[in-house]
C-alpha cells in the first residue's frame, strides 16, 4: 500500500471535517447571540457548540496536523524550505489560531458573557473560507 496516498487521503478527510466545523460553529454563534436572552434556547446552543468543538472540530484539527506532518515526512523535510510550503503552513497556523479563538468565544457563551453581535459572527465566519481558498491555491499551483 502506498503510505503517501493513505496519509494524503486521511489528511483530506480530517481537513474537510475540521473545515465543516470552522464554518458551522460561527453560524451557531450567530443564532445563539440572537437568542442569548432565552435560557432554554441558549442551553441548547451551548450543548451544540460544545459537542461540535470538542467532539468533531478539535479531533479533526489534531488529525489534520498529524497526517499533514506525516505527509511532510513522506515527501521529505526538505520541502519545508519551499516558499509555497512555508506559506501554506503560515495559513494553517492562522487557521489553528482561529480555531482556538472560537474556543474562547465558546467559553464566553458558556458563561453567558457573549461580547459580540450576530453581525460580528457573520463577518468572522468568512475567515476560514478565505484561508481555505488561499491554502488550496498555494498547494495546487505552488506559485512561489
Amino acid at each position: 500500500m502506498n503510505t503517501y496516498l493513505l496519509f494524503k487521503s486521511l489528511h483530506l478527510i480530517a481537513v474537510i471535517s475540521w473545515m465543516a466545523g470552522l464554518l458551522y460553529l460561527p453560524r451557531i454563534f450567530v443564532y445563539h447571540s440572537q437568542y442569548n436572552d432565552k435560557p432554554l434556547v441558549s442551553d441548547v446552543f451551548k450543548v451544540m457548540e460544545k459537542k461540535l468543538f470538542f467532539y468533531i472540530m478539535t479531533p479533526a484539527m489534531t488529525l489534520s496536523w498529524i497526517f499533514g506532518l506525516l505527509l511532510i515526512h513522506e515527501i521529505g523535510f526538505g520541502q519545508l524550505g519551499q516558499k509555497w510550503m512555508i506559506l501554506k503552513l503560515v495559513f494553517v497556523v492562522i487557521l489553528t489560531l482561529y480555531h482556538f479563538y472560537l474556543g474562547r468565544i465558546l467559553e464566553q457563551f458558556k458563561l453567558d458573557n457573549n461580547r459580540h453581535s450576530q453581525k460580528y459572527y457573520r463577518y468572522i465566519n468568512e475567515i476560514p473560507t478565505l484561508l481555505l481558498i488561499l491554502i488550496i491555491f498555494v498547494v495546487i499551483f505552488k506559485p512561489i
